[in-house]
């Protein structure tokens, strides 16, 4: 059980959360807020299911003994009409408006933060939307180079040997390394790794409104998806991940090339 503390008008009260998510604050506290006498002049007007003695670590409880006692948030209420002390409707509003409310939330009490926690949260913020920033101004540098890559290309009329089309690679690779053709294309278009064509071919089918169509060299493929391969860790015989793919995909078994 977490015991975590919190502050009315400069009195702290601490409160507890049960097994069953329920809270139970100290009785001993409550009853210095609330103007009683002493703790069991509170706890004696409450039923047996509003109070309970607990071995609490951290409040300096004798080893043996019974521990403190705690109440619920019915026998708080019952503790709150029996108080003649004024403040005890302020007290109630605020236990029921304020803290109530955040221990359900957040399985404990949030106060509020100091300016100077303020600060550090607000500086904490514009790092992350610097970094944010940052990451975007990268990727998008990355996007205009390969822009002006793809607009310095070669074009073609016919695929010279030693070179390979998408189609070409994704069929040799499946069949070198098992990689499904979706981790073939991740890893050749859009990877930080992903190579740029060598140059575009013009279709056979041109005349018939087929667009040229990109090549890459064979061997600098080969050597690609080798590392590639020796990258990924093992899930099983025949599956596999990579750091820079979040799904799992088919791999032939190790040994297999």
């Amino acid at each position: 059980m977490n015991l975590t503390p919190f502050d009315f008008n400069g009195r702290r009260v601490r409160v507890i959360v049960d097994e069953h998510g329920e809270p139970w604050f100290i009785a001993m506290e409550v009853a210095e807020i609330l103007g009683y006498s002493d703790t069991y002049e509170m706890t004696k007007r409450l039923d047996d299911d509003e109070k309970a003695n607990r071995q609490i670590a951290g409040l300096g409880s004798p080893v043996g003994g019974r521990g403190v006692t705690t109440i619920n948030e019915p026998g708080l209420y019952t503790a709150v009409i029996g108080s003649s002390k004024p403040e005890a409707k302020a007290f109630k509003r605020w236990v029921t408006h304020d803290v109530l409310p955040q221990i359900r939330k957040t399985g404990g009490y949030q106060r509020p933060m100091t300016q100077a926690e303020l600060i550090a949260a607000s500086a904490n913020q514009l790092v992350a939307i610097e970094r944010q920033q940052a990451a975007q101004q990268q990727a998008l540098e990355r996007v205009e180079h390969r822009v002006e890559q793809v607009e310095t290309l070669r074009f073609l009329t016919a695929r010279p040997t030693a070179f390979e089309s998408i189609s070409h690679i994704r069929e040799r690779i499946n069949k070198r390394h098992g990689l499904p053709a979706w981790v073939v294309d991740l890893v050749m278009r859009e990877l930080n790794r992903s190579p740029m064509p060598f140059a575009m071919v013009k279709s056979e089918k041109a005349e018939e409104g087929a667009k040229p169509y990109p090549i890459w060299p064979t061997a600098g493929v080969t050597r690609l998806f080798d590392q590639f391969v020796a990258e990924c860790q093992r899930v099983t015989a025949e599956r596999a991940t990579h750091p820079e793919i979040a799904d799992r995909f088919k791999i032939h078994p190790e040994g297999a090339v």
